[in-house]
């Protein structure tokens, strides 16, 4: 468990080394970034890669854990034809972001993230986030929508729904080094529940190297009480998959018509955890047009 003082860092030189050339194959399965930035924050810097000069209202991706920026590969051609869209690696995970300060709760998270949005100088975004970048993205609603525009929360973790203790369980081996190797293959096909990951595939050598060898000092997300969720005054889109392993889904959209103001939750029966890249061409059309029908706007007060 993260202790006051810590920050995030990698393990070993070894392995740092091991993971910077797996995440930069994984970078040249990407688009070629429109620009890099590394932007300042009261916690670290964090790198931001930005995809295409679209006018549209601009567009910022929140990954899941330890998926990095390279998660994104099967939405960002589709989301940068109209919109520049802003990909960054989560301060405090492994990644081209440096965590300098210890981030030790949501009120940190938001007051990094609000940093960045307000350094970006895109005005309002919308926030598109997968499992713990869609509670990110949350959290920002919540505690700080100066600059928030949106958010589309796709399977987000522990905000709608409890993480599950069986999920929390099958974690342990995968963080642990001498069962690492054979654990984390098992566990993606199990989050995936589509049988094997090729070998080969870009975001889970990444996942599994950004575990093996980043070691995170985060405090786990907290969950968002009905209060907090009432008070979200931007509009959201919430797509769950019938078959994820880190929520009940039914409950999960269930919980999410009841209490945000203004929002769109769906159940995709079929989907996974995995649904962002499952179903790519549909959730891309999805959030587009979420994003389009909300349309430009100014940041809150």
């Amino acid at each position: 468990m993260p202790t006051k003082g810590r920050v995030g860092r990698f393990r070993t030189a070894a392995g740092q080394a091991e993971f910077e050339k797996i995440y930069d194959q994984g970078l040249d399965a990407l688009p070629p970034p429109a620009e890099v930035q590394d932007v300042s924050t009261r916690f670290g810097q964090v790198r931001v890669y930005r995809f295409g000069d679209a006018p549209g209202p601009p567009i910022v991706l929140l990954h899941g854990r330890a998926a990095t920026s390279v998660m994104w590969l099967p939405n960002l051609a589709a989301l940068a034809e109209r919109h520049r869209v802003f990909a960054l690696d989560l301060l405090g995970e492994g990644g081209r972001s440096v965590q300098t300060v210890p981030i030790r709760n949501a009120d940190d998270q938001a007051a990094w993230f609000g940093d960045l949005l307000e350094r970006l100088d895109v005005g309002a975004a919308h926030l598109v986030g997968v499992s713990i970048g869609g509670w990110l993205a949350c959290n920002q609603a919540v505690r700080a929508p100066r600059h928030v525009a949106s958010i589309s929360l796709l399977e987000p973790a522990n905000t709608l729904g409890r993480i599950p203790l069986g999920l929390v369980l099958r974690t342990i081996p995968i963080a642990l080094p001498f069962t690492a190797s054979w654990a984390m293959p098992r566990f993606l096909r199990w989050v995936d529940g589509n049988g094997e990951v090729p070998e080969d595939d870009p975001v889970g050598r990444v996942i599994g190297a950004n575990l093996r060898h980043y070691r995170a000092a985060l405090a786990p997300p907290a969950y968002f009480s009905d209060d907090q969720l009432r008070s979200i005054a931007v509009p959201a889109l919430v797509l769950l998959g019938g078959r994820s392993v880190v929520h009940d889904a039914e409950k999960a959209c269930r919980r999410a018509r009841a209490l945000i103001p203004d929002v769109q939750a769906e159940l995709w029966p079929d989907a996974t955890h995995s649904i962002a890249g499952q179903y790519a061409t549909e959730v891309n059309e999805r959030v587009l047009r979420f994003i389009n029908s909300v349309g430009a706007a100014t940041p809150t007060p």
